[in-house]
């Protein structure tokens, strides 16, 4: 045949990727409902996806304090969604703001706190 195994490989790795992509259409609808946005910010996942992965899986060990920031993230997008079907209108600078407040808010704590557990040096 045609295809060879490495072509499958890279198909389903694409393929991940646009998963990924779509499944942050939900959070992308929570920020702008203009569809450029909508589109150029899901293209831009598919694209740059896997490039990132590897330097944000290192600065998520780095950083405890992110996956806490990012679960509140999470509960804000949702709450906007919430309040948009029952017709509040939450600004989406406000929105932005908050986001940008909440996540580097968990990086400055994760590079304040101090971790003295590992170190066991007492004679």
């Amino acid at each position: 045949g045609l295809a060879t195994p490495l072509l499958a490989v890279v198909v389903c790795l694409e393929l991940s990727d646009i998963v990924f992509a779509v499944d942050s259409v939900p959070a992308v609808f929570a920020v702008s409902q203009d569809p450029m946005v909508v589109y150029s910010s899901n293209l831009f996942a598919i694209v740059g996806l896997r490039a990132w992965y590897r330097l944000l899986a290192k600065a998520a060990d780095q950083f405890v304090y992110l996956d806490k920031a990012v679960a509140l993230v999470l509960g804000l997008v949702g709450g906007k969604i919430a309040a948009s079907f029952f017709g509040v209108d939450v600004d989406t600078g406000l929105s932005l703001a908050v986001v940008a407040t909440i996540l580097g808010g968990g990086v400055v704590a994760s590079l304040v706190v101090v971790d003295d557990g590992d170190d066991d040096d007492t004679a």
